[in-house]
């Protein structure tokens, strides 16, 4: 297997991603980057000519309702089950702190 990345560009790479590898790492990873693009050769091998893309593998449908117009609930209802409220709004309590910044 000839490698398709050297050490050269596994370094570049570890920098800009602020990685210190150690030279064992540097090895390891240079023969597993080049046998994934050695995969990915193979695949390009494959004649896909007439295969439309997938956005996914299984035939999905859409589960949601239908987004109908229907009358609310109100706020009596809404708050009626609410443990504590201030007018016409859920009163919760406070989780932040002055000094949180929020």
């Amino acid at each position: 297997m000839a490698n398709k990345i050297d050490e050269v560009q596994v370094r570049r790479v570890a920098r800009l991603s602020r990685l210190d590898l150690t030279e064992a790492e540097v090895e390891e990873f240079t023969d597993q980057l080049s046998a994934i693009l050695d995969y990915v050769e193979k695949m390009n091998e494959l004649d896909t000519e007439g295969i439309e893309p997938l956005a996914h593998c299984l035939p999905i449908s859409n589960v949601f309702r239908d987004d109908c117009i229907v009358e609310s609930l109100g706020t009596e209802k809404t708050l009626a089950n609410a443990p504590q409220r201030d007018g016409e709004f859920f009163k919760v309590p406070k989780i932040l702190d002055e000094g949180s910044g929020a």
